[in-house]
């Protein structure tokens, strides 16, 4: 399906105006917001901790903060010789977000770092904490809209975005509270939503709860849609407004991602796609934190394959620069159509 040449005009009057690159636009990072065309090009599915011991028994205390910077930082140190000026840590609460370790990174290497509010609910809900059973979604909201005005804990760092998660099946009742929860929250906020989704049902059901609940799905970043397999299926929430977030490039399925994005430019949906690892990370509990998969395979592997099978420069400052802007850029994206 070939992008409609009247899409700019519909989503205006279903309520939404495109950011456009450039414009007077904020990114909220660890130590503090900038322009959103500041961001420059950008990894936005990355990880430089996870703990994945469950809900019940996480604590800060189960990692050492020295320890974690000295494995981690000169990862991110070598973003730079990379072109990567900012990187988007989708880490949500719960399973190992530390705001405060992240803005220590971010003064120590110059990178300009995003963190997250929300609950993941992925993995049948091992991640959650157990008042997000009982909880309404407004109040969900209220914890998470808490965290952008007054700061995450006692840290005063904001949210850069919404992570939440579900299961890849079909949404149940518990999930689709997440999504609504997640919508309220960029209402309030206009924090753009970033859902840990996979194949398109559930992909699909979210952007439609999104839009039953005055959301725009501009607001909705479909992430690990690499997992679907019809690609069909992503001209059909690109034509909604949703964002296509192919997130697992490495070395090994390099041309695997090829074939996806040359489809996506084939039908004129590259202006909504977003590309990253999903790499990293310091693994408490493990000796030394564990293996750390690094960020260059897009830099030096996959934007040369790219270059080769007729993509520019221009598409690839499209997909690292002028994307990662307008998805991450805060504004409340509402949604007034039928």
């Amino acid at each position: 399906m070939k992008k409609p040449l009247l899409l700019l005009i519909i989503v205006t009057l279903s309520g939404w105006i495109p950011a456009g690159f450039g414009q007077n636009l904020e990114i909220m990072t660890v130590k503090g917001p900038i322009p959103a065309n500041q961001m420059g090009r950008s990894l936005i599915h990355e990880h430089l901790l996870v703990d994945f011991i469950g809900a019940d028994k996480i604590t800060s205390s189960r990692w050492d903060q020295a320890a974690v910077l000295q494995k981690v930082e000169p990862y991110v140190a070598a973003l730079p010789e990379l072109k990567i000026r900012t990187l988007v840590s989708c880490t949500p609460a719960y399973l190992g977000r530390d705001p405060e370790l992240l803005r220590k990174i971010s003064e120590q290497t110059g990178i300009q770092i995003l963190t997250n509010t929300g609950y993941y609910g992925a993995v049948d809900n091992a991640y959650l904490p157990a008042h997000a059973f009982s909880s309404s979604a407004e109040t969900l909201a209220g914890i998470w809209t808490d965290e952008w005005k007054n700061g995450i804990g006692q840290t005063g760092i904001k949210p850069g975005f919404i992570k939440i998660g579900v299961n890849s099946d079909s949404l149940s009742e518990l999930h689709q509270k997440l999504i609504l929860a997640a919508g309220l929250t960029h209402k309030q906020t206009g924090l753009t939503i970033a859902s840990h989704t996979g194949p398109f049902l559930p992909a699909k059901q979210q952007v439609a709860l999104l839009k039953a609940n005055g959301v725009h799905p501009s607001a909705f970043i479909w992430v690990h849609a690499q997992n679907e397999r019809n690609k069909e299926n992503y001209s059909l929430l690109a034509a909604e407004g949703a964002w296509i977030s192919l997130d697992g490039v490495q070395p090994s399925n390099l041309q695997d991602y090829l074939e996806k994005l040359s489809y996506l430019k084939e039908q004129g949906w590259l202006e909504q796609v977003l590309i990253s690892h999903d790499a990293g990370w310091y693994r408490p509990g493990e000796e030394d934190g564990g293996d750390f998969r690094d960020f260059s395979a897009i830099s030096t592997q996959f934007i040369p394959l790219l270059l080769k099978n007729g993509f520019t420069e221009a598409e690839i400052d499209q997909l690292l620069v002028k994307n990662p802007a307008n998805a991450f850029a805060i504004q409340k994206r509402t949604y007034t159509g039928n």
